[in-house]
């Protein structure tokens, strides 16, 4: 999101002396993307944020592939996935591509003992149950239901919850997250006609900086391998930063949705963008205000895309018996639309309450083995009158 931020206590000028109160140096780093051309920011840190103690182990993280070819449309139970202690083995990867994979959480307890970068991916989370914290080297970001979190790709966090009931929906992205530029100026300011605004972002408001030393855990994600580290200083020891490249948090419920007098095709609901794949916020809004108006999705090919719907909460209006947090899947290349009945019991309906996530992908998407587990039977049949 190209808007500049600054936290902390920050020199005059770039690439200078900045010294600490002792006469020595703090330590400049830029945290950048895309070779230079991309959004950067600069930290400036107590102690050198190079020193490796240790690499202490590295194990593959790739997830099981058990449907290379998917033709079905499939749907799952997201929330038979099991809760689990620790954050990183509570991360179950669905549905994924070369571009993406799509994961589901629930962990029960916060990180603690160890730190966590994706060196790979722009992380999207979008929080379901539960409250907390993102803690991370640029400062910390209350969350709650209905969050996204967009953690920057190399960005050291952790995930602080306050229960132990909490549901995660997440999507790392290869290719940087952006705001859609349909709904941008020319020099990245949002449009009036965009569904949501600058003050709709929540940036960094806490900068929490650890002046120590020992030994501290980082778990480096790079390549489907995790790679554990051991490093000297405390990796949140930055002192202030500016600059464009920093998580932030943006709740769905701040999502305004554009209506019409006929129905909208979903371009409409979107919220963020890469050039592989699209997310979608589908929130409550008022139907469609034509007299003969259809408020129900009108059947359609998915000839270039596959499409994935989280569902979140109230009633779905296109599908039949979804319950919150199943997932559905339908693939490129064959057809899908309402269920049985549901196009004729919206007609007439003037709202819907309904809350989910959807994810465009451009290519098709695997289907994984922990994905097998929480399959509801035939699926791809509930289309039969």
């Amino acid at each position: 999101m190209p808007q500049y931020h600054q936290l902390g206590k920050i020199p005059h000028k770039r690439h200078t002396t900045f010294k600490k109160e002792d006469g020595s140096i703090h330590y400049e780093q830029l945290f950048g993307t895309i070779g230079f051309d991309g959004m950067s920011s600069l930290m400036y840190h107590l102690h050198r944020p190079t020193m490796v103690k240790e690499v202490a182990k590295s194990y593959s993280v790739a997830p099981k592939i058990a449907e290379e070819k998917n033709m079905l449309s499939l749907a799952m139970e997201g929330f038979k996935v099991p809760a689990e202690n620790d954050y990183l083995e509570s991360r179950k990867t669905v549905l994924v591509n070369s571009d993406c994979h799509i994961v589901l959480a629930s962990p029960k307890h916060s990180q603690t003992k160890y730190f966590y970068k994706n060196a790979d991916c722009d992380e999207l989370i979008f929080v379901h149950k539960g409250t907390g914290t993102l803690k991370t080297q640029l400062g910390n970001i209350p969350f709650g239901y209905g969050d996204y979190l967009l953690v920057p790709r190399g960005m050291i966090y952790q995930m602080h919850f306050d229960t132990e009931d909490n549901r995660l929906f997440i999507v790392e992205s290869k290719r940087p997250v952006y705001t859609p530029k349909r709904y941008r100026n020319w020099f990245g300011q949002l449009l009036e006609h965009s569904p949501f605004c600058e003050r709709d972002f929540r940036r960094p408001n806490e900068l929490e900086t650890f002046d120590e030393k020992g030994d501290f855990t980082i778990k480096v994600k790079k390549q489907d391998m995790m790679h554990e580290y051991i490093y000297a200083s405390h990796p949140f020891d930055v002192v202030g930063w500016d600059g464009y490249n920093y998580p932030y948090a943006f709740s769905i419920h701040d999502f305004e949705p554009i209506t019409g007098r006929v129905h909208q095709p979903p371009p409409v609901h979107q919220t963020f963008e890469t050039d592989a794949f699209v997310v979608c916020s589908f929130v409550p809004r008022l139907y469609d205000y034509h007299p003969e108006s259809i408020p129900a999705p009108y059947n359609h090919s998915n000839i270039d895309s596959d499409e994935v719907l989280y569902y979140v909460d109230g009633d779905f209006m296109s599908r039949n018996n979804i319950e919150k947090g199943n997932i559905t899947l339908h693939p490129a290349g064959i057809p899908h639309g309402p269920h049985p009945g549901a196009t004729e019991r919206s007609i007439g309906q003037t709202v819907t309450e309904e809350l989910a996530v959807m994810v465009d992908t451009f290519k098709p998407l695997m289907v994984t083995e922990e994905a097998m587990k929480i399959l509801i039977k035939d699926y791809h049949k509930s289309w039969l009158d």
